[in-house]
C-alpha cells in the first residue's frame, strides 16, 4: 500500500517531468493529477520490484502519451520555416563529417543520468529548444515512441521528425557542453 506521503514526497519530481515535455505549468499540473489518482486507485498492483518514482514516472509517461495523442492535433505548431537555420551547427564538425570537438566523458553515466542536476539540466536545455522539437526529443528519447508514433502525434513527415531529433540532439549536445562541463566550444 502506498502512503500520502510517499506520493507527496514524488511529486516536485513528477511536476518537473511533466512540465519538461508538456512546457504549461497547468497542462503538467493536470496529468501529474491524473497520475497521482491511478497510483491511488492501483496502489495495490505496486509490488516494490520497483522504486516508487520508477512507477510513479512510468504512470506518468502513459498519462502523457495520452494527453499527447489527445491534444497533439489541436496544437498549432510554428511552421518548419521558423527551423530552418542550421549555420549554428555548421561549426560542430568537420570537413570529413566528424565532430569538430569530442564530447566530454561523464564519470559514471548511469548514475549521471538518473541524478537530480542532470534532469535540472535537461531541463533548461530544453526550454531552450524549439517547442515542437523538444517535444519530438522527448517523446523519442525519454519516453520511448517510435518514429511512426511521433509522426502521428506531431502531425508530420518521417523526415521532418529525423530534422527535429537530429536538431534537438545537437542543440542538446551544445547546452550540456556549457551547463554540464562548464566548458563552452571556442
Amino acid at each position: 500500500m502506498i502512503s500520502h506521503a510517499d506520493l507527496e514526497a514524488e511529486l516536485g519530481y513528477l511536476q518537473r517531468y511533466a512540465l519538461a515535455q508538456l512546457r504549461d505549468r497547468d497542462a503538467a499540473n493536470e496529468v501529474v493529477q491524473e497520475t497521482v489518482l491511478a497510483a491511488l486507485e492501483s496502489g495495490d498492483s505496486f509490488s516494490g520490484k520497483s522504486s516508487l518514482r520508477t512507477w510513479l514516472t512510468s504512470i506518468l509517461r502513459f498519462k502523457l502519451v495520452d494527453r499527447l495523442r489527445r491534444k497533439g492535433k489541436e496544437v498549432l505548431f510554428e511552421s518548419l520555416e521558423d527551423e530552418t537555420d542550421d549555420s549554428d551547427f555548421d561549426g560542430l564538425f568537420s570537413k570529413d563529417g566528424h565532430w569538430q570537438d569530442k564530447i566530454k566523458a561523464w564519470s559514471g553515466p548511469e548514475e549521471s543520468l538518473i541524478a537530480r542536476q542532470f534532469w535540472e539540466v535537461f531541463e533548461r536545455c530544453s526550454e531552450v529548444m524549439p517547442r515542437r522539437t523538444a517535444m519530438a526529443f522527448v517523446m523519442r528519447e525519454v519516453m520511448g515512441l517510435e518514429i511512426a508514433e511521433i509522426c502521428n502525434n506531431l502531425d508530420i513527415s518521417a523526415t521532418n521528425c529525423s530534422v527535429l531529433l537530429y536538431r534537438a540532439r545537437m542543440s542538446l549536445r551544445e547546452c550540456f557542453e556549457i551547463r554540464w562541463t562548464g566548458e563552452a566550444r571556442a
